[in-house]
């Protein structure tokens, strides 16, 4: 098996473009994940954002996460559960409108710091996109657009996430496999604890590396429309571990909410039968579905959105 693809994105800009865009191609069409270096972001930055999240759980969220864990054991060892999740998180939303002010226990040096990653990582993402573009052989700028379509612009927010260590991690998962409902994700993860796991061709569940600075990117169900599948959203989950307490900082570039969302023409074979399609729908419709069935598969989510499609443009006929 290939390892797991790394892209160091400073060799776009010399004699090793070609190899690298290569590199890019093969991990989006054949891993849904990478993990890219050299991504403009400073490491000095990085450090500050893992230092002032660390130290905010362990100061706001460890001791309710203790009684949350006490719990969850004391359920398991009585007849066990399997839908509970060993992690800790709160939501930041960035685009369209910050939600920061709103989220109690966040000092302004958290925010401002914050605030200045999500702001990179934002320009990282469009960077990014424009990169696939290429890749796929559509105008620049086109993914973003059709983030775009039929709304003011792209959602942009970030899930921070504690998966402390876990004294039966036999019993738990940290987080249960699923795919991502969105468009682009970038992950600031953990450099010390592992846990992130792929699954590998629907068969074996690959660990994703902690790599020190490094970013990880994975596509989302809807690039997986736009591209009519060339590119796969990929299952994914977090494994407890019983040492150490792992820090993840996963960042969504998502279409707007009332965007509608279809495969680019050019990427559909003209001979390409219409039940081969993707479907066709409203960004929104897709995410209320998903936060139903978020860790079932997602080829039922596609084929009712499908059929939502076909109801709604299905003729009416009148006698």
């Amino acid at each position: 098996m290939d390892s797991f693809p790394v892209i160091d994105i400073e060799k776009l800009l010399g004699e090793e473009r070609g190899t690298t865009m290569e590199i890019l191609r093969n991990a989006c069409e054949n891993w849904g994940f990478f993990e890219i270096l050299n991504h403009g972001i400073s490491h000095e930055l990085m450090d500050e954002v893992e230092r002032v999240n660390k130290e905010h759980y362990k100061k706001c969220r460890e001791q309710n996460f203790k009684e949350f864990a006490n719990e969850t054991l004391e359920k398991c060892n009585s007849g066990g559960i399997d839908l509970i999740d060993w992690e800790s998180s709160f939501f930041l939303r960035h685009l369209p409108v910050s939600n920061m002010s709103e989220i109690p226990d966040l000092d302004d040096h958290y925010k401002k710091t914050m605030k200045q990653f999500t702001a990179e990582l934002e320009k990282l993402a469009e960077q990014l996109l424009d990169l696939l573009c290429e890749n796929l052989g559509l105008e620049k700028g086109y993914l973003k657009k059709a983030f775009c379509n039929g709304s003011k612009g792209p959602t942009f927010g970030t899930k921070v996430s504690s998966y402390p260590s876990c004294p039966r991690p036999d019993l738990v998962k940290g987080l249960r496999a699923h795919t991502d409902a969105g468009g682009i994700i970038l992950l600031f993860q953990d450099d010390q604890v592992s846990g992130l796991q792929l699954l590998k061709d629907g068969g074996e569940w690959i660990d994703v590396p902690p790599m020190r600075h490094a970013i990880v990117v994975n596509i989302g169900d809807q690039l997986e429309v736009i591209t009519n599948g060339k590119y796969k959203s990929v299952e994914h989950r977090v494994v407890a571990q019983s040492e150490g307490n792992r820090m993840s900082i996963a960042s969504f570039y998502n279409p707007g909410s009332d965007a509608v969302i279809f495969p680019a023409p050019a990427l559909v074979e003209k001979e390409v039968e219409e039940k081969k399609m993707y479907p066709k729908f409203v960004f929104e419709d897709y995410m209320k579905l998903y936060i139903e069935q978020k860790f079932e598969p997602k080829q039922p989510r596609f084929e009712a959105m499908k059929a939502m499609e076909t109801v709604a443009t299905k003729p009416i006929i009148t006698s």
